[in-house]
């Protein structure tokens, strides 16, 4: 959640309202070393001042809405520091590729197939193809049977995502790691 909203000059403003900018008659107060309750916008102002800190309103749809007298500039740099640990937690979904021909022979099968097999125990998708180059396209055949196989030997670890396509002149099917029970 961005609390910085950017405006047409490109600076950034920001989303919360900090002392004189909180513009409602009552606040319903909240804080350290504050004694929580319902006050008049003025007052809580001037709390927040004797404190040396700065009033804050963290949710203006309640009803009063809320503030907190906390100090805004160390408040942004925890915000922007929780952003940051949620963008590295997320996942990245990484997609490996695994090429046959249409006259792809038995062990060079079984070899890729092994790959994506391992491909998927380690959380990535696998996206396999079919090229088919020049006049091998008359082959279609072959390669959507290379292709179920390849979907029959996985399907204990990986469950497909998009079904087999044609797109040009590959024929290409995508799978997703099946999840751990």
């Amino acid at each position: 959640m961005n609390n910085n909203v950017r405006t047409r000059q490109g600076k950034e403003e920001d989303t919360h309202r900090v002392n004189e900018k909180i513009r409602v008659p009552q606040v319903r107060l909240v804080g350290d070393n504050v004694e929580q309750g319902v006050y008049e916008t003025k007052e809580a102002l001037r709390i927040a001042q004797e404190l040396g800190l700065d009033l804050v309103e963290i949710n203006a749809k309640a009803n009063p809405p809320v503030c907190k007298v906390i100090d805004y500039s160390k408040f942004k740099y925890e915000q922007k520091k929780k952003q940051k640990e949620m963008k590295a937690k997320a996942q990245k979904t990484v997609v490996k590729e695994i090429r046959f021909g249409p006259n792809t022979d038995e062990h060079d099968f079984n070899f890729k197939v092994k790959h994506a097999e391992n491909f998927l125990k380690e959380g990535c998708k696998v996206r396999a193809y079919v090229q088919f180059v020049g006049r091998a396209i008359v082959f279609k055949e072959r390669g959507e049977e290379i292709l179920k196989k390849f979907i029959e030997l996985l399907d204990e670890v990986g469950k497909v995502e998009q079904p087999l396509q044609m797109e040009g002149k590959k024929m290409t099917v995508s799978l997703v790691p099946k999840p751990k029970k």
